[in-house]
């Protein structure tokens, strides 16, 4: 059964179908008003969200469908200590589709892995979240008529931004796409997405301090927050907050059609004053996401109909089980004990691997 936990599990071409069927929804909504009618999709929100969450809700609504869930831990059984695993289970008793936000890191993977219906990973710890990736391709292609040969800037929290690994990692499967990474040094893109996305797929790139710099030459900037729920120590987090604030003077050298994006919610590196200004995105990007969020729904409560099989997608690395333990203390398996260590094998001769739900890198 298809379930989306990273946006690798879909290819290039389902991307641009998806986002094909977006735009028919868009030209068309009567059609898809009851595509939905009789399903039930449960929400299953263990951390805050504002967007995803009613975005979710809001596509199913308008596909006819009904919506059940929660939108905090503590209303759920995780608050007795029920396992990821098992309320999976649980609601694939009562729902057809499941969307998962929470804040360790694989456990939408784990839920997959146990539901008896699709699962959709809607933002694990700063691991991933993929259907903000879908949103933002959407809004790439239909501001700019495509999502190859573009040059997009990163600006912010790239070490911690999921939605920012997540775009990129979409985009390295896209032609002639040019990346400019903007962040403090101690904010930057972690190593794994450098060396094994973007590098490995061969995209040019290059990385700044400097904001007004790199402005000029940006078709997308795609804006994110430092996050300071992601941060160990508050005192870094206060320290480094405000790094960029993009107004309307820092805009001056920029192209007229640059398009703005951000995945909100936004604090004060946006002024407001840019919000009426047309290369602002960011709110056709909220939009967008449900529109795209409606044809991911489609999608998948198709393919359960037609392949109702769990399958593990394969790609192509060995695992090893139970012979490393994860260090990272925002992966799964510091809180649910009695899963399985298990790590790829990315390089057997100097041993080096990544955990196979947070993807942080061990060595045996």
């Amino acid at each position: 059964m298809r379930s989306l936990i990273d946006i690798l599990d879909f290819s290039v071409e389902e991307l641009d179908a998806l986002m094909d069927t977006a735009a028919d929804i868009i030209a068309d909504p009567a059609r898809y008003a009851e595509a939905c009618k009789g399903k039930k999709l449960a929400t299953l929100f263990f951390e805050p969200s504002t967007r995803t969450r009613l975005s979710f809700e809001a596509a199913m609504l308008e596909l006819g469908g009904s919506v059940i869930g929660f939108s905090e831990a503590s209303s759920s059984s995780a608050a007795k200590g029920e396992s990821v695993a098992d309320t999976a289970k649980v609601i694939s008793c009562y729902a057809d589709i499941i969307a998962m936000r929470h804040p360790k890191e694989g456990a939408p993977y784990v839920a997959s892995r146990n539901a008896d219906v699709p699962v959709i990973n809607a933002g694990d710890g700063g691991h991933s979240h993929p259907t903000q990736t879908l949103a933002d391709l959407f809004t790439i292609r239909r501001e700019k008529g495509r999502v190859s040969g573009l040059t997009v800037g990163f600006c912010g929290d790239l070490k911690y931004g999921r939605t920012v690994h997540s775009l990129i990692t979409a985009l390295s499967r896209y032609e002639d796409v040019r990346l400019v990474l903007i962040s403090p040094e101690e904010l930057k893109v972690p190593s794994y997405v450098r060396y094994e996305v973007i590098e490995k797929n061969g995209m040019t790139y290059t990385e700044t301090t400097n904001l007004e710099a790199a402005l000029p030459e940006l078709d997308i900037l795609y804006m994110t927050r430092v996050q300071g729920e992601r941060f160990a120590n508050r005192e870094d987090y206060l320290r480094l907050r405000d790094s960029y604030i993009l107004t309307l003077e820092k805009l001056a050298g920029s192209k007229p059609d640059l398009a703005i994006l951000h995945p909100l919610p936004r604090v004060n590196e946006i002024s407001v004053q840019i919000d009426k200004d047309p290369r602002a995105c960011y709110f056709k990007q909220v939009a967008n996401g449900k529109y795209m969020r409606m044809a991911l729904i489609l999608k998948l409560l198709e393919e359960a109909v037609n392949n109702p099989v769990l399958e593990e997608p394969d790609d192509g690395l060995p695992r090893i089980y139970n012979q490393l333990t994860c260090k990272n203390r925002r992966c799964i398996t510091t809180v649910e004990q009695e899963l399985d260590q298990i790590f790829k094998v990315l390089n057997a001769e100097h041993g080096i691997c990544r955990c196979l739900y947070c993807e942080a890198k061990e060595k045996l």
